[in-house]
């Protein structure tokens, strides 16, 4: 019996101070829609595990890896600083942990995917989680920052990163939509082969609200 591998998907979400309000509120209503999206397609349902981590004043991860049916969405709250350092070593922790590693009997789990949204500079030092998540071996690992968020800092992490003018309940929703898109894109050709070296080119197309940093 054969059984089918895993498309692990992780997604870090700022929930600092800033985020209080219309942004934190479109986020706790774009995730269940995201959720459902993937359910409801015959390539994501099969493959894709689920997992959210979060990050304020420290980081913390509220969904442990899951199938899409048995996700059930935890409450989201805004506060405190931006540990975006904490977070990244939190998910290197997790995908260790939680994936499975290819042998010479079996094959794991397909390499993860990332999706970090942030709206704020780091609060903490981001060297040590950078370097690690630059140690495994990723499917892709997608950044986007919203209004002033530095995008330097942000390719530091992974070469692609996109940005959002505004953290307003449209643009967020334009943002979970492109990232649901994505996820049922890669879940259906994950297992062909690019030449590209940036993961965007192989995503579904960025709605106007987002813009590519090259």
């Amino acid at each position: 019996m054969s059984v089918t591998r895993r498309l692990p998907v992780y997604l870090m979400i700022d929930t600092s101070g800033s985020m209080y309000g219309e942004p934190i509120e479109a986020i706790r209503t774009g995730l269940p829609s995201l959720l459902s999206a993937l359910r409801n397609d015959p390539h994501a349902s099969e493959t894709v595990w689920l997992s959210i981590i979060t990050f304020n004043c420290d980081a913390q991860q509220i969904l442990p890896l899951t199938e899409l049916f048995d996700v059930q969405l935890p409450d989201i709250d805004a506060n405190g600083r931006t540990s975006l350092g904490a977070a990244l070593e939190l998910l290197v922790d997790c995908i260790e942990r939680e994936t499975e590693k290819s042998t010479a009997e079996s094959k794991g789990d397909w390499r993860p995917f990332v999706f970090l949204f942030t709206d704020g500079e780091p609060t903490d030092d981001i060297r040590n989680g950078v370097n690690k998540v630059k140690s495994l071996k990723m499917g892709g690992v997608i950044a986007c920052g919203v209004g002033a968020s530095n995008t330097n800092i942000l390719k530091q992490i992974t070469e692609s990163v996109v940005t959002l003018e505004n953290a307003d309940g449209a643009s967020l929703a334009a943002y979970l939509k492109w990232v649901t898109q994505s996820i049922k894109m890669k879940s259906k050709n994950i297992d062909s082969s690019s030449s590209s070296s940036n993961v965007l080119e192989t995503l579904a197309a960025p709605p106007p609200e987002i813009n590519v940093v090259l």
